[in-house]
């Protein structure tokens, strides 16, 4: 089974203000940034399911100079709010890393 981990270097996520998440998928090199492009894996749906926001609220910008791919979207809760889980959003990755990439 592939994982973003057999891509990537780093998978964070973090606040991008308080009403917006980010997640940054930095890869190995330039053979695993084209073929985890190419996968196709990280797309508005996926994260629509995830995280339950609308898939033409959710943004994913590719970044082939950073060998990178960023993904922002509203978040689950504002920062802070009473059902905020995770205040700095640093853990909101964790359901991305065990799932197999095809």
């Amino acid at each position: 089974m592939t994982t973003l981990l057999d891509y990537c270097s780093l998978v964070r996520s973090k606040n991008a203000g308080p009403f917006t998440l980010t997640l940054d998928f930095m890869c190995h090199d330039r053979d695993t940034y084209a073929a985890l492009v190419a996968t196709g894996f990280l797309n508005p749906s996926l994260f629509a399911s995830l995280y339950g926001a609308d898939p033409d609220q959710i943004l994913v910008v590719n970044h082939p100079l950073a060998l990178a791919v960023k993904v922002s979207l509203p978040r689950p809760v504002a920062q802070g709010a009473l059902h905020d889980t995770d205040c700095y959003a640093g853990q909101q990755y964790a359901p991305l890393m065990d799932m197999p990439v095809a």
